[in-house]
């Protein structure tokens, strides 16, 4: 962590900020507005305070450090295509005819040895200070609290640490971690986690499992923490292979649990898989806050950490935020794993505003009719790809993935009914949208083949079209068009909703001769000019068997917040955003800058 902050520092992508700022929301906020920047830097926090806890402490935070393209590669000591590069030719290893050919075979076999983590034995780095028993304290620790509505203090950097009950597999995972008092956190790991899998073993067994958190060290070794490594893979090989040097673990004082010796603080402790508690809410990185639900509660046993530590934390909330870079590192590696199962795939993009997993582009070589719908359902199959809830898949003849104007053109040009698939399937856990909690509609849109032939609308303009509107339904507040001069013309409809959006778009069929898709959002809360924050919300708000409406070449799209009257049981989460005192108390203070355009890009 010394190295990382002194590396940063060097290029000018370090902010270190002397002012005393307290962890409950001030850190948070100035965070969340520093990675929205386009020279965003990492922010370092000499003198955290908490008025809650009248406490002044004398432990750094660190934040954003994953917060720009330039920090990234300077934490992974290298461009992040070249470890993809990499990992494709480990892939492709084959032995050459001829001595040259065997020799280079046994050189990259001989560098593979540095992959395995090693554990060492006697003290650790993170083991100078150890407080046991009565004095393990949590408080002692700078924890934020990020958002105002959050349930308490939140871990949000934690490497968390975990064995299977015969100890054979190892597993580093990322999950927030709730404080509930001086030595209990709550542990948020989701069904579908390596984590869960390993509790699920104990609680049948009647045993308690062990648990580690790791906070700090090297930065990579977060990155590797949410890493969408296959079921059994420790993720430290991940990191043995990017490092080329092996990670050295040390024992845990108080549990036979193994973690990386040069991190800043371990949190050791056990959990008792019989004690669950309420954990949440919590300002996610969808955006929205995530409800309070019952999770397992770690017993903390042990507190260790190096003579001078460096807290590590991070915000989540609307994007774009720090997982924007974490993601697209993560995209890039791991191409070529997908590719064993989709080798016809040849890039693939995860937007940060469609949240990661709410929407992938892909690209891919057709060799068939149907391809691309077998690359569907093979999506849909794979490990963290299962997740996904919309994607679309275009030819290798269209644009770079990454330029949105061009490829939403090639998108739109080639959207018919045809090739559009709803189906269904698992979803994360922190999707809100879904009827059911972890299990909704998917969409799948099929636009690796030719433009589509059909005559074009006739296009009027925003005005106009809104009057045209507004008298077949009075609930209609504004619309906006966009893309008017491709074959699928989208139109954003501001509706003050008072009935069902499906009996809505009903009304609306007499304007389909001037546009072909309407995308209903909320008049009272969505800025229909800002297409950014649109898709945002889209991609979280929809249930694709719920919510899309498709009659002939006229289709509609629900973004709407859903109710009982829309047959939705479950409660609707809030958006997530800041505290207005909190951030004009730190811009007088000269903490942050911003304007009214500012907030208003990001929906702040």
């Amino acid at each position: 962590m010394e190295d990382i902050i002194g590396i940063l520092k060097k290029h000018d992508l370090l902010k270190v900020i002397e002012e005393k700022v307290d962890i409950d929301i001030e850190m948070g906020h100035i965070a969340f507005l520093e990675v929205k920047k386009p020279d965003s830097k990492a922010l370092l926090f000499l003198n955290p305070v908490s008025k809650r806890l009248n406490k002044e402490f004398n432990i750094p935070v660190l934040m954003n450090i994953f917060g720009s393209s330039k920090a990234l590669n300077l934490i992974f000591g290298k461009d992040v295509s070249d470890i993809s590069k990499d990992i494709e030719e480990l892939m492709r290893l084959r032995v050459q005819a001829g001595f040259k050919g065997k020799a280079e075979l046994f050189n990259r076999l001989l560098s593979l040895k540095n992959i395995p983590p090693k554990n060492i034995k006697g003290k650790g780095l993170c083991q100078e200070f150890v407080k046991q028993g009565d004095k393990v304290n949590l408080f002692n620790i700078p924890i934020l609290t990020t958002w105002p509505e959050d349930g308490g203090a939140f871990i949000t950097m934690g490497q968390v640490y975990t064995q299977s009950l015969d100890g054979n597999m190892r597993n580093l995972g990322m999950y927030r971690l709730q404080v509930y008092d001086k030595n209990h956190l709550g542990v948020h790991w989701q069904i579908h986690k390596d984590g869960m899998h390993f509790f699920n073993e104990y609680k049948k067994e009647g045993k308690k499992m062990p648990i580690s958190v790791a906070i700090g060290g090297d930065p990579l070794y977060i990155w590797c923490a949410q890493a969408p490594m296959p079921y059994g893979f420790f993720e430290l090989l991940l990191y043995g292979f990017i490092r080329n040097k092996k990670a050295k673990l040390i024992k845990s004082i108080t549990n036979p649990i193994h973690i990386p010796d040069d991190v800043d603080f371990v949190l050791e402790g056990w959990i008792d898989p019989q004690n669950l508690a309420l954990e949440g809410p919590f300002g996610d990185h969808t955006g929205y806050y995530t409800p309070k639900e019952l999770y397992p509660v770690m017993e903390v046993s042990c507190i260790t950490s190096k003579l001078e530590p460096v807290y590590h934390a991070t915000v989540v909330g609307k994007p774009p935020i720090e997982d924007k870079y974490m993601g697209q590192a993560t995209a890039t590696i791991f191409l070529p794993f997908l590719k064993t199962t989709t080798p016809e795939l040849t890039d693939y993009n995860m937007p940060e505003n469609g949240v990661f997993h709410n929407l992938i582009l892909a690209k891919m070589k057709t060799r068939y009719v149907g391809h691309a719908k077998q690359f569907m359902h093979a999506f849909w199959g794979v490990g963290q790809m299962s997740f996904v809830k919309h994607a679309v898949f275009v030819g290798d003849d269209a644009p770079d993935l990454k330029d949105y104007e061009a490829i939403s053109r090639f998108i739109l040009n080639r959207t018919s009914k045809d090739n559009v698939i709803i189906s269904e399937g698992i979803c994360d856990a922190l999707d809100h949208a879904s009827p059911n909690a972890c299990y909704g509609g998917k969409l799948g849109i099929d636009c690796t083949g030719s433009e589509i032939e059909g005559e074009s609308r006739e296009i009027i303009n925003d005005a106009e079209l809104l009057d045209k509107m507004s008298l077949l339904c009075r609930e209609i507040k504004d619309v906006r068009q966009f893309m008017t001069d491709t074959k699928t013309p989208v139109t954003f409809v501001a509706l003050k909703k008072e009935r069902l959006v499906r009996e809505v778009f009903r009304l609306l069929r007499p304007v389909k001769r001037y546009t072909k898709l309407l995308v209903f959002v909320d008049a009272e809360s969505d800025d229909i000019d800002n297409l950014y924050m649109l898709i945002w919300k889209v991609t979280n708000n929809i249930d694709a068997k719920r919510d899309i409406f498709l009659e002939d070449e006229f289709f509609g799209i629900d973004a709407t917040v859903k109710g009982k009257s829309d047959g939705y049981e479950r409660e609707w989460p809030r958006v997530v955003n800041c505290d207005k005192n909190v951030l004009e108390n730190l811009r007088k203070r000269r903490l942050v800058e911003f304007d009214e355009d500012f907030l208003k890009k990001f929906w702040i």
